[in-house]
Parts: C-alpha cells; structure tokens; sequence
C-alpha cells in the first residue's frame, strides 16, 4: 500500500477499444467526440487514466449542439477524493484548448459520489475560481502533466 494516496488500491477496467469516427469538420460534436478527447487525461493520483478508473464514460457527457452546452459528470473513486477539483480542472483545461469558445461547458461531480459535491461544483464552473487556479503555476504544471501523459 502506498502511503499519502486517497485511493491506494483502485478498481483498473480495460479500456474501450476506438471508434473509427468521421473527419467530416461539418458533422455534430457529439458525446463520443468529447469522450475520445478527454479519455486518455491521467489520474492526478495514479497511473491510470479516466476512463481506466472509470471516472469518466462517454454516458456521462452530454452534449446540446444547437444549444452549444456541454455537460460532463464523473464519479471519484471515492467519496473524500481530494482530487475531484484537480479532475475537474483537467477536464475543463483539455476542453478550453480545443472547443470554440461558444460552447458553454459545465463540469460536475456524480450526484451523491462526493461528500463535498455542491462545493466541488461550484468551484469547477466558477470562472473566477478557474482562473485563478490556472494563475498558480504549481498546479497549472499539475494539471499539464495530467493532460500530457502519453504513458497509458
């Protein structure tokens, strides 16, 4: 067991195999879209990525493009995950780089998966709170190493 981690024994799934998708730049973003996008960010705890752990699946994007709203749900694997805000911010970061900024995205945790939920989601889709969590530059290089993992 390792010491310090929330988590230490995490339940590891396989991960889904690719589908082979359109490159047609005029279709519909999609829920399977934002999920091969975000899938593969790791774990700010373990090796794994999102979707190994099964924070994240593609049922828990929801996507309303005449709207242009997105709305990504995960689950921590655990209810006092100290990182659930890091997870979020991940998520949020990945998508801000690559989305028109017309999409309104809006990041939650699973209803009942976090004994902090209201808090968590408050902070992830305030734009102030965002903001200066990216101005810190320890956890900007945090979250970077999360999204640049190539290692899973």
């Amino acid at each position: 067991m390792t010491p310090g981690l929330i988590n230490a024994n995490p339940v590891v799934h396989a991960k889904k195999e690719r589908v082979a998708r359109s490159d047609d730049p005029h279709s519909d973003v999609d829920a399977l879209d934002i999920f091969d996008f975000v899938r593969d960010i790791r774990d700010p705890e373990h090796p794994y990525s999102l979707e190994q752990l099964s924070v994240l699946s593609e049922d828990s994007i929801t996507v309303d493009e005449k709207l242009g709203r997105i709305l990504i749900t995960f689950t921590p694997t655990v209810q006092h995950c100290s990182m659930a805000t890091v997870i979020g911010l991940c998520l949020r970061v990945k998508l801000m780089c690559c989305f028109p900024p017309h999409f309104k995205v809006d990041i939650n945790v699973s209803p009942g998966s976090h004994a902090n939920e209201e808090s968590v989601n408050k902070q992830l889709n305030d734009k102030e709170r965002v903001a200066a969590a990216l101005e810190n530059p320890n956890l900007r290089q945090f979250v970077d190493e999360c999204l640049c993992s190539n290692e899973l």
